[in-house]
């Protein structure tokens, strides 16, 4: 039977420069999405790391004291008429307080009792809280302003600033994690750098380790 021609085995030589230009074409990869998400991720990255020593010296930061303001108004009655809570008009009672009076956050609490309502506020650096009466509809609106590192700061912890930005938080922290572990995977591929670069990895996770033992425990 006739054997057609068959390809020669495939030399040492080639499987070599073949193994070598997966490692480039790897190698090129990993490089672009550790300079390019690098670059893409500084805006956000800086404002946590700055946040994060904002945070660490709170004390040196506070020196002003919070800004409070007191007003007093009257909304339709008829949506707080004394009565069964489901008659609450709560809809139109924060969007009374957010128009006339700038009131910004998100709505934290709206508690409901026999004689009067009331509305608290929570944003980052930021708390308004409102009493209203029943009866009459007249109420009172204590607003706290804390400042522009306080708004940093609540911003870096995600506190009261909704699932938007809890969203954000997420994705930096996905993106601190992405950009880290390409940085481990090109100094695989720098071998006169590779043993140093391991070695200093593992320095740096010793020294965090052993600041944990010795400072906190």
């Amino acid at each position: 039977m006739a054997v057609g021609p068959t390809s020669p085995p495939e030399s040492p030589d080639s499987a070599h420069h073949l193994v070598g230009y997966w490692k480039r074409r790897c190698a090129s990869l990993f490089r672009w999405l550790h300079i390019y998400l690098s670059m893409v991720s500084f805006g956000i990255l800086f404002f946590f790391a700055l946040t994060g020593f904002t945070l660490n010296h709170a004390e040196d930061f506070f020196g002003s004291r919070p800004v409070t303001a007191q007003v007093r108004g009257e909304l339709n009655r008829v949506w707080v008429a004394a009565g069964d809570v489901r008659t609450v008009a709560k809809l139109e009672v924060v969007e009374h307080l957010r128009r006339m009076h700038g009131v910004k956050g998100l709505v934290g609490e709206f508690r409901i009792e026999d004689g009067q309502c009331s509305v608290a506020f929570k944003g980052p650096g930021y708390t308004a809280d409102a009493t209203i009466h029943r009866d009459t509809g007249a109420y009172e609106l204590n607003e706290t302003r804390m400042g522009f590192v306080a708004i940093i700061n609540d911003l870096h912890k995600g506190r009261d600033t909704g699932p938007g930005w809890s969203l954000v938080v997420d994705l930096s922290a996905l993106l601190m994690v992405v950009v880290s572990l390409t940085g481990m995977v090109l100094i695989y591929f720098v071998k006169r750098r590779f043993v140093s670069g391991m070695l200093m990895a593992g320095a740096g996770c010793l020294f965090s380790y052993l600041a944990y033992v010795l400072l906190v425990k």
